[in-house]
């Protein structure tokens, strides 16, 4: 008879899923259970210390709604969701750094012309973003959608505000690069912001005494047939909290320098009517095969 005690019982759990048919289900369980069971040994977990934790991660799935994603927050913060992206883009190969895909995409982007204000009812600086699609020889890749979206000047995502379900998207959109592989549209320039901090993940943040900020910067997803899809930000050179972003998303390749400009008119030869910015980024790709990502909660809706 098996002695469940603190020696045994980790090779029981193992034992359990022998007769698991899927050899990669398999060996993800047994890995779980041996780091979980370990951790528990190492750090002679208490039952107090066990309750909370069920509470912490019940709270955070009761913090969930359609909009909000917690417990993509709770891995973006711990550095699980960077770790996770770092694996598995080993070899850029020349290629457009990757970074989090964060808790506020949520897909169904709207199809916009070039040169559309995607923020043109908020209040900011104004932005003009020029940017271009290429795979690693510098050849333009024509007709490839590109996702975008961004905080406004508060720091907060259209999909935070209340009017976000009557009023539709604001500070997002898809984008088509054309024969030459651009793409090009106004905004405001976004700032720096902190992560939601009223749920169990901010609560985390603020009890460990960590800052909750994130340097300014602009989503982007690119998903170019035969190529991998490529999700990423560009940040603002000169952000304050680059060095410290709460993430951990920020790599030296992504940060732009924003160019302050006085030009009457933006490079699509449009009027200015007060001094505005220019973001200009060129995004590599690479080849290979992949699926876009969908929004978190979208994927749980359509597998329930």
């Amino acid at each position: 008879m098996p002695q469940f005690n603190d020696t045994e019982l980790t090779a029981a759990v193992i034992r359990s899923f022998d007769e698991t048919p899927d050899p990669r289900v398999k060996f993800l369980l047994e890995e779980l259970v041996k780091s979980l069971h370990d951790f528990v040994r190492r750090t002679d977990l208490t039952f107090g210390e066990w309750e909370y934790a069920i509470d912490f991660l019940t709270r955070v799935g009761q913090k969930c709604t359609p909009s909000r994603q917690e417990f993509i927050l709770l891995s973006d913060v711990l550095g699980v969701s960077m770790l996770v992206d770092a694996v598995n883009h080993r070899e850029r190969e020349g290629a457009t750094e990757t970074t989090v895909l964060g808790p506020f995409y949520v897909g169904e982007h709207k199809p916009m012309p070039h040169g559309t204000d995607i923020s043109a009812n908020l209040q900011g600086d104004r932005m003009f973003v020029q940017s271009r699609v290429t795979d690693l020889a510098g050849k333009p890749l024509a007709g490839v959608p590109v996702d975008v979206w961004h905080a406004d000047d508060e720091g907060y995502y259209d999909s935070q505000k209340p009017e976000y379900e009557t009023q539709g998207p604001s500070s997002r959109a898809r984008f088509i690069t054309d024969a030459d592989g651009r793409f090009f549209f106004r905004t405001i320039l976004p700032c720096s912001y902190p992560i939601p901090t009223d749920g169990p993940v901010g609560e985390m943040i603020l009890q460990t005494r960590r800052h909750p900020m994130r340097p300014a910067h602009v989503h982007f997803l690119v998903d170019a047939p035969g190529y991998e899809p490529l999700i990423t930000h560009v940040f603002m050179e000169g952000d304050k909290y680059l060095d410290t972003d709460v993430v951990f998303g920020v790599k030296d390749e992504l940060v732009s320098k924003i160019e302050k400009r006085t030009d009457a008119t933006m490079p699509d030869g449009k009027p200015a009517a007060t001094p505005w910015h220019l973001m200009t980024y060129e995004f590599r790709m690479r080849p290979g095969q992949g699926i876009a990502p969908k929004p978190m909660m979208a994927a749980v809706t359509e597998d329930a």
